[in-house]
């Protein structure tokens, strides 16, 4: 193994690194946002609201990430929809991961003991306010580990944004290779710079679910 070689280039793969925490950091908070939007229109009653956030989840986790990549940025190109890689992937890696953190959402919420909506509609709450002060606070909880686990895929996912020329850490990896032919190199400081990234963001997800858990 070429250590001297891996000395001289790991600096570009530790800037490479903060792309590919922009990109994961910005596409997990749209990933929240759509499924936190989609479980509870999926819970709804009306099914002009509950049908198209079911729709949203069948589609997205039942086509491959990389399909939908490309078809929004070249297909976005197509239609005149411009936008740079960047956000192309930001934006791809958001919709995606949203209909699995949809259902990591909906089943937490599903998972609250029944009666406890009932208590909230005999306090005289709405349907409504006992969703916010009363299921939602308890069905934090149980949300932490799983979205955990839908971001840190996100995270190891977001490597298919190199196909769009996003100069992440895979895209970094494969450049390198191409001018010093040491592939074995390359993807071990990929593979270590992905993993210094997940680790981190694990232990974060402890502090939070620690977090979460005191306060119950």
């Amino acid at each position: 193994m070429d250590f001297d070689l891996m000395q001289r280039v790991w600096i570009f793969f530790a800037q490479a690194s903060l792309t590919t925490i922009k990109i994961s950091g910005l596409a997990i908070l749209l990933g929240l946002c759509l499924g936190f939007v989609a479980a509870l229109s999926s819970l709804s009653r009306l099914a002009v609201v509950r049908w198209p956030a079911r729709a949203y989840v069948s589609v997205f986790r039942g086509t491959p990430a990389l399909i939908q990549l490309f078809l929004l940025y070249f297909g976005g190109l197509q239609l005149g929809m411009e936008m740079t890689p960047i956000t192309a992937g930001i934006i791809g890696l958001g919709i995606n991961i949203g209909a699995y953190m949809t259902e990591s959402i909906r089943g937490a919420i599903v998972a609250v003991d029944k009666g406890q909506t009932e208590a909230g509609r005999c306090l005289g709450l709405s349907r409504a306010q006992t969703m916010r002060r009363v299921i939602l606070p308890q069905a934090a909880r149980l949300m932490v580990r799983p979205l955990g686990v839908n971001s840190v895929a996100l995270i190891k996912g977001s490597a298919i944004v190199s196909t769009i020329s996003v100069t992440e850490l895979t895209y970094t990896a494969h450049r390198f290779i191409s001018s010093t032919y040491k592939p074995f190199e390359m993807f071990i400081l990929a593979a270590i710079f992905y993993l210094i990234i997940v680790t981190v963001f694990m232990r974060l997800v402890d502090w939070i679910d620690t977090r979460v858990a005191l306060k119950e």
